[in-house]
């Protein structure tokens, strides 16, 4: 079982190859909002090989903006964000017209906030530690009708 690994270090690419990359147009569309670089070089990392890693946001102030341009399937939202947390994220991405799936992220598993983000509209709440299987796993049941 492959569990996250950190890495700081220069960003790489998160595309996973050009838009009109074959593999790249049957993949679900994430979009990963994450304040901690680390992070989102090790979720692209281990998450390319099953989606397509759309872009990145780092605070809560873009979410809405960057749903309404990239068009994810999925948005992969931290908790604790440094300027609008993640919770107040998720109700501004269920507000929007797009049919966005959302799945929280969170350092700590706290029953009151995955209560409250699951009755705002988020389809998953994960923790970041988890292991990779689990991650996609959680993805793709929540992308299922």
């Amino acid at each position: 079982m492959r569990h996250l690994a950190l890495h700081r270090g220069a960003a790489g690419s998160m595309d996973g190859g050009s838009p009109t990359d074959p593999d790249r147009q049957n993949k679900p569309r994430i979009l990963l909002v994450e304040d901690y670089p680390g992070l989102v070089m090790a979720f692209s990392r281990v998450l390319a090989p099953f989606f397509d890693i759309v872009g990145h946001v780092a605070d809560g102030a873009e979410v809405v903006s960057a749903v309404s341009r990239l068009r994810p399937d999925v948005v992969l939202l931290d908790v604790n964000l440094p300027d609008v947390d993640g919770l107040e994220c998720c109700r501004r991405v269920k507000a929007t017209p797009h049919a966005t799936t959302v799945i929280m992220l969170t350092a700590v598993d706290d029953e009151a906030v995955r209560d409250r983000a699951l009755t705002l509209g988020a389809s998953a709440f994960v923790a970041k530690h988890s292991a990779v299987d689990e991650l996609v796993s959680t993805i793709q049941r929540a992308l299922t009708p």
